[in-house]
């Protein structure tokens, strides 16, 4: 338990830092808006790029990997969708709740397995990211666009899907590591840019945390929460033990199932009209909570 406390404590604590230097004004609001796009479009896309076109992509092992991510976001999905009726609430709360049930932050998850497993666990959190990151988005764009009325806005935000940096990062990995991979020149620059993407990364997601949105809260952010940072973790690892997947890859596994919510569901509950007040409550509350449940939970599963 220790172990794993003092691990996670450097994650936490640049969430903290960037939290508090941003309501002090340090070093100044005009910073952590160019801050985290430097992250989303440059940084994280170098991290996922070196590390996938470095991946041992062939093998058993890594189609028990994808087929894991795959059954455990059916399953946890099937679970948000089998309560939209018992909740009780409007299409707009549905899509956050959904949200906040079904995404991970990126940020999080890649700097909490580099902390506790090192490179070794990184290359698999690639592989695990280049799965999860465009399967969750096709999926929230989905549920937004089940309702009658919003498939109007479905082509832009498909056109936005398809330019992800993150989704684009994913497939030119897997494309360099099937071509033979990247020069070192070339690799050892990406992985200087990788190295800058975990802590401004915490920075920026602890800098976005909005404690004022907590007031206008219900049930359905203490279901989601629970759902997210409890259910879902312990439906990874039912789903690792199934398919007999290594220790070292259920481990990541779990890991990015029992992160937060996604800071960027914000975005696109804002872009779909989604409940976006409610969004961001819950992406302050799982951020708060995950600095008790998520060692908690590693304890647990280990």
């Amino acid at each position: 338990m220790l172990q794993i406390i003092l691990a996670l404590v450097p994650v936490f604590a640049l969430l903290m830092v960037g939290f508090f230097a941003r309501r002090h004004g340090f070093p100044g609001e005009g910073f952590w808006a160019p801050a985290e796009r430097l992250t989303y479009y440059l940084l994280f896309p170098a991290l996922l790029i070196n590390s996938l076109s470095q991946a041992s992509l062939s093998g058993a092992e890594s189609l028990q990997i994808v087929m894991a991510v795959l059954i455990l976001l059916a399953l946890v999905s099937g679970i948000c969708l089998l309560l939209k009726k018992p909740l009780g609430v409007g299409f707009a709360a549905y899509t956050s709740f959904y949200q906040g049930s079904m995404r991970f932050n990126t940020f999080v998850a890649l700097a909490t397995t580099s902390a506790l497993l090192s490179a070794a666990g990184l290359v698999i959190a690639a592989i695990i990211a280049a799965v999860m990151i465009p399967v969750l988005n096709i999926l929230c764009v989905l549920v937004f666009a089940s309702e009658k009325g919003l498939f109007a806005n479905l082509l832009p935000t498909l056109k936005a899907l398809a330019t992800n940096p993150l989704i684009l990062a994913c497939f030119a990995g897997v494309l360099l590591n099937l071509l033979g991979g990247l020069p070192a020149t070339l690799s050892a620059t990406l992985g200087l840019l990788g190295q800058m993407a975990l802590p401004l990364g915490l920075l920026s997601v602890g800098a976005a945390l909005d404690l004022r949105a907590l007031r206008s809260s219900g049930r359905v952010l203490y279901i989601s929460s629970a759902i997210k940072l409890l259910l879902f973790p312990l439906i990874a690892w039912g789903v690792a033990y199934g398919l007999q997947l290594s220790a070292l890859a259920s481990q990541v596994l779990i890991i990015f199932a029992a992160m937060p919510t996604a800071t960027s569901a914000y975005i696109l509950a804002r872009q779909l009209g989604g409940d976006a007040p409610l969004m961001a409550a819950i992406i302050t509350a799982q951020t708060l909570f995950a600095m008790l449940t998520i060692p908690l939970v590693l304890l647990f599963l280990r």
